[in-house]
């Protein structure tokens, strides 16, 4: 019992094999995951050089003098 070729023997039809379309399958959908009330979210922030130095002037726990800064300008606002 003879098998056929697993490739296409006619080029043309090779060829027309490898630019066919591919075939889109629809992906998952995108699920929102927040994050729980008073937990610390690691980011990436661009600070100017002078405000960056100011909070860090004394020493550790910089970031959380900025994240009191920020929670301060919040609270003055709402």
């Amino acid at each position: 019992m003879t098998r056929p070729p697993r490739r296409a023997v006619n080029p043309l039809e090779a060829a027309e094999a490898l630019f066919a379309p591919a075939k889109k399958t629809n992906p998952a959908p995108v699920v929102e995951r927040r994050a729980p009330p008073n937990v610390k979210e690691l980011v990436s922030l661009k600070l100017d050089s002078d405000v960056l130095a100011y909070f860090q002037e004394d020493g550790p726990g910089w970031q959380d003098r900025i994240n009191d800064a920020l929670r301060e300008a919040m609270n003055d606002k709402g």
